[in-house]
């Protein structure tokens, strides 16, 4: 489907960047879509990498859920409860901790992290609070043929236990205290291959964000240097799509192509999103080589607390 093209189910598309992002238009969504229109959606989803959704205000928490089920399996934060009355909706809150403002690809820290993620804005600021994403296969794509051929041999390590503090200025110290308490009380770290194989097209994409710790085999100091190297080079403007949201819009990006941060320019207003991820893969690397789990335990310092 092409620009401002309309479907036979009634979808109007329209890209917003050469490499990544449409808008779609004429759909309402819900848990009673018919397939044929879930699986033009999906396409879509697979071709522009994140699509957006306006003025779906009349969306619950549960019937968000019920659209994601259509999607494939949805799966709760492995950390981080989930909303009272929902069984895996994740709340993004800005006064408590709740700003994701560093480029990430959703729950890298795991072996098989989620394949795509259903995002609403249920309170936005009058100003500021765009997200935006990264194309990691055009980012791939565009890398010069040496640093292709390097980021396809490596390896990296993702943890869900890092300096959340050192990363933020003039963070709050409730705010560090509940990352280290809940979204690492149990801690993860898994290895993966930097550039993965896409399941559906079969494009190899970049997978970096601020869950990678180091790269296996490569001392922390250098690891950090190659990290930066890759990393902002995903991040360059022209791999990115950037959108400004209103209450009731629906975003869902396919997280194995993916990055994304949230812009955090809103001072003390208030911003709440609320987020669905669906069950993904165990990503297999250029070699063929699949992503492992290394480690799983107990965050004693979460656990001292809860004692």
């Amino acid at each position: 489907m092409g620009d401002n093209a309309t479907a036979d189910f009634g979808l109007k598309v329209r890209k917003l960047t050469g490499r990544g992002g449409a808008e779609v238009s004429g759909i309402k969504l819900g848990a009673g879509l018919q397939p044929a229109t879930v699986k033009a959606l999906w396409s879509l989803l697979v071709e522009h990498k994140v699509i957006f959704l306006r003025g779906q205000d009349h969306l619950t928490d549960q019937e968000q859920e019920g659209f994601a089920k259509l999607l494939g399996s949805p799966v709760a934060h492995p950390t981080v409860p989930v909303v009272d009355g929902t069984a895996y909706i994740l709340e993004l809150d800005s006064e408590r901790g709740g700003r994701a403002d560093s480029w990430h690809t959703d729950v890298t820290f795991v072996e098989a992290y989620p394949q795509a993620s259903v995002l609403r804005a249920v309170v936005v600021p009058e100003a500021g609070g765009d997200t935006i994403w990264s194309n990691g296969e055009a980012a791939y794509e565009t890398l010069a043929e040496p640093l292709k051929q390097l980021a396809g041999s490596l390896r990296a390590v993702h943890t869900n236990l890092y300096d959340y503090g050192g990363r933020r200025p003039n963070v709050k110290v409730e705010d560090v205290e509940r990352h280290a308490n809940v979204f690492a009380s149990t801690i993860y770290e898994t290895e993966h291959p930097v550039v993965r194989v896409h399941p559906e097209s079969g494009r190899p994409s970049l997978l970096l964000g601020h869950f990678l710790q180091r790269f296996s085999g490569i001392s922390q100091r250098d690891s950090r240097l190659l990290f930066e190297l890759l990393q902002s080079h995903a991040t360059l403007e022209e791999n990115t799509i950037r959108w400004n949201w209103r209450v009731g819009d629906v975003a869902i990006w396919d997280n194995r192509a993916t990055q994304h941060k949230a812009i955090n320019d809103y001072g003390e207003q208030k911003r709440v999103m609320h987020r669905v991820t669906i069950a993904g893969d165990v990503p297999v690397g250029l070699d063929g080589q699949k992503s492992r789990t290394l480690s799983v335990r107990v965050n004693p310092a979460a656990a001292q607390q809860a004692a």
